[in-house]
């Protein structure tokens, strides 16, 4: 009975608890550290937020990364597309410190900006010839991405050397 009840399963359902379960195993949760309305709506305001996210393999760096949130009641039941335009600003806030060898491009973090097809992704790339670490913003779409990116360096101090795999 167990087996018919996963047969009869919607194909859709299946997409989206994998999308869910993807977009919570992405790492990093944001913390909102502010927002500004930028479009009044009766059923809830569009927003832009600030939220700053801790680099999970690099202790002192934390990103800070503003973009639009789509109000309404579409976007207080997390069924709004938000637009794709981000900006990051990448900051030494306590001593650097590498939890292991990090590798030469990683996603950093994700966050979903549509229930299904949409995420903001945030990309760290090592500079090794300057000794910095190069922090990218975009998001992209299952069909079509968007070419609007922010990006940010954060240079690792003299004598520490980035552990790359």
């Amino acid at each position: 009975m167990r087996n018919t009840a996963m047969k009869s399963r919607h194909p859709l359902v299946s997409i989206l608890l994998a999308a869910a379960c993807a977009s919570a195993a992405a790492g990093a949760s944001a913390e909102e550290i502010g927002s500004v309305s930028t479009n009044f709506r009766m059923t809830g305001s569009d927003k832009v937020v600030i939220e700053a996210y801790d680099d999970p393999q690099v202790d002192g760096i934390t990103c800070y990364v503003s973009r639009a949130r789509t109000g309404g009641i579409k976007g207080q039941l997390g069924m709004a597309e938000d637009p794709p335009e981000a900006s990051i600003a990448c900051r030494q806030v306590g001593p650097i410190g590498f939890k292991a060898p990090i590798k030469q491009q990683d996603n950093v973090f994700s966050e979903r900006m549509s229930i299904l097809f949409k995420a903001l992704h945030v990309v760290r790339a090592v500079d090794r010839k300057r000794n910095t670490l190069v922090y990218l913003t975009y998001s992209d779409r299952i069909v079509s991405g968007s070419p609007q990116n922010s990006v940010t360096a954060v240079p690792v101090p003299a004598g520490t050397v980035i552990p790359v795999k």
